[in-house]
């Protein structure tokens, strides 16, 4: 299997899961595709309205997964990108 060759969800599902399962994470402490923001606010005068095009800069943000400790503490985010990309494109 070629890592540059899986989809960004093929890597969650097949490499990151699994890294977190045996790790000690349960599977009620992880949550993928969890809406972080609902996006960037715009007021003009006395019109008001939200970016709602997720690719739009300042558009809504999501994580790839969310690890919760005691049941609804948010603790660490992970953002998962294909291998064709750089470590830090993800940030």
């Amino acid at each position: 299997m070629n890592k540059k060759d899986l989809s960004e969800r093929d890597i969650c599902t097949k490499l990151i899961t699994p890294a977190l399962l045996t790790a000690g994470w349960t599977q009620g402490q992880i949550r993928e595709e969890v809406r972080l923001s609902a996006g960037r606010v715009i007021v003009r005068g006395k019109i008001a309205y939200r970016i709602s095009k997720a690719t739009a800069k300042g558009g809504p943000k999501r994580a790839d997964f969310v690890i919760y400790a005691r049941g609804n503490i948010p603790i660490a985010v992970i953002e998962v990108k294909r291998a064709v990309y750089a470590i830090g494109a993800g940030m």
